[in-house]
């Protein structure tokens, strides 16, 4: 990376660094980051000190992954524990491991215990064993135990979502004694909380005061008088399924269970907005058949990432192929097949695409299921027949201008119709089946679809023409 200027490293010693360090759109500076890289080559630590003390943890993360592992270990021991528990918490995957593996036990085991249980638990898992053990021994007797239960449970569950700090009070306490527990409790309480959870003598929540409500009532008013019902979490719920909930609920917070009923944490929409992002991420990757490695893979891990994704692909397209073949003798009589061969299967191609898009993220809304499964599948399919008498016409007369036959516009016009509809078939049921037999549709879909849309075009294509024209 370049170094930055005199005249830029000049500018920043006079202007406000924080203004300078994010573009409008909250994006790192470009040329911020070249005045890191340049102080870090300079081993100007006092400089380096003040360019990271202008960012906010989050900018500090998206910094680390502009830079070599090499520029990391110079700054990571410039924060504090506090900056980097967050700091940790905000990194993607690959770079995060990357920064544990050169940090010592017992600095990373103090940023530990300034994070939240679900984070703190999420850094650990990253970690190879005989550190996990180490940074573990090197935890409070509370922080180790709050970790390992909630590595006791099923990674992308609500148990290993949640944090387990939270506010609860009995249903016999007045608003005047709960608020008054929690200006006493100081830094026992959760970080961030936005309800105080109202529980019976076996700590099963019977219903939540939000904070403002609290704030609002009479001192002397019971918590039970106040307090609203509560959409209570499974703690081996699937953590997609509670983003559902969130979204469909418009849920701040919610308390997570256990099987007996009993609280044991709580999960706030800061946890949801970070899995919403991910799967969304995610399944926009699996629908290109791609994954991502993060900032810090290196070349082998990205090539082999989309290896076997494209060996599939080059297996249907053989298959494709297969289909060309049969006909061959045809494309070698009319040499005008070879040109207009591709059109149907790449417009059945694209509209596939469009249908398979829109099935799957109503699978994944829970718009689709059995109770308009028919309805769906019926409007898909019709939107495919019209679209494709609709570009019989056009097809057709471009087909017609080009070659001047009728019998070939014919062709390539029939050809699209029954594209399209194998197109809107395949892009509605192959989702629908996938994810009956319990394939995630996202991932496992676009290989299928490829494979109708391709056979059936140059299928119908060259088949008809073979009829029509070459009989």
């Amino acid at each position: 990376m370049a170094r930055a200027s005199d005249e830029s490293v000049a500018l920043a010693s006079v202007e406000d660094l924080e203004d300078l360090a994010l573009r409008d759109d909250y994006a790192l500076n470009p040329a911020y980051v070249e005045m890191v890289v340049d102080a870090a080559d300079r081993s100007d630590t006092k400089r380096l000190r003040e360019l990271i003390d202008a960012l906010h943890p989050a900018d500090i993360a998206d910094l680390m992954g502009f830079l070599s592992s090499t520029y990391r270990e110079e700054l990571i021991p410039l924060l504090s524990p506090d900056d980097f528990a967050e700091v940790l918490s905000e990194l993607e995957g690959s770079i995060r491991e990357d920064i544990l593996e050169n940090v010592d036990p017992a600095r990373l085991a103090a940023a530990l215990g300034e994070m939240d249980s679900d984070d703190a638990a999420d850094v650990v898992d990253d970690l190879e064993d005989d550190k996990k053990g180490a940074v573990l021994a090197a935890m409070s007797d509370v922080d180790r135990a709050s970790i390992e239960t909630a590595l006791a449970y099923e990674d992308e569950t609500a148990g290993r979502l949640m944090q387990r700090e939270v506010m609860a009070a009995p249903q016999f306490w007045t608003v005047g004694q709960t608020i008054d527990h929690v200006r006493a409790a100081g830094d026992e309480l959760p970080e961030l909380f936005f309800d105080i959870y109202v529980v019976d003598p076996a700590n099963k929540p019977l219903g939540a005061v939000a904070v403002s409500r609290l704030l609002q009532a009479k001192p002397d008013a019971l918590l039970s008088a106040v307090m609203e019902p509560v959409t209570e979490i499974p703690v081996d719920m699937d953590q997609e399924e509670v983003a559902y909930i969130f979204d469909k609920y418009h849920l701040i917070s919610a308390p997570v269970v256990e099987p007996g009923g009993r609280l044991v944490g709580q999960i706030t929409v800061d946890d949801i907005v970070g899995v919403i992002q991910d799967e969304s991420e995610e399944d926009m990757l699996a629908l290109a058949g791609v994954s991502d490695p993060g900032r810090g893979a290196s070349i082998l891990d990205i090539t082999r990432s989309r290896f076997w994704w494209l060996l599939i692909n080059l297996g249907t397209a053989i298959l494709a192929s297969g289909v060309i073949a049969v006909y061959q003798g045809s494309i070698a009589k009319l040499a005008a097949l070879a040109v207009l061969n591709p059109i149907a299967a790449s417009m059945g191609g694209n509209a596939g695409t469009q249908t398979l898009t829109v099935a799957v993220r109503a699978l994944a809304t829970k718009e689709l299921n059995a109770a308009n499964i028919l309805m769906t599948v019926w409007r898909e399919v019709a939107v495919g027949l019209l679209n494709g008498v609709a570009f019989f016409v056009v097809i057709g007369a471009i087909t017609f201008f080009w070659f001047h036959d009728p019998a070939m516009a014919l062709v390539a016009g029939l050809a699209m119709i029954i594209n399209l509809f194998a197109a809107a078939v395949a892009g509605i049921l192959l989702p629908l089946a996938l994810d009956k037999m319990g394939f995630d549709p996202a991932a496992s879909s676009v290989v299928f679809l490829t494979t109708v849309t391709d056979c059936v075009g140059y299928f119908s294509f060259l088949g008809l023409a073979t009829l029509i024209i070459l009989r």
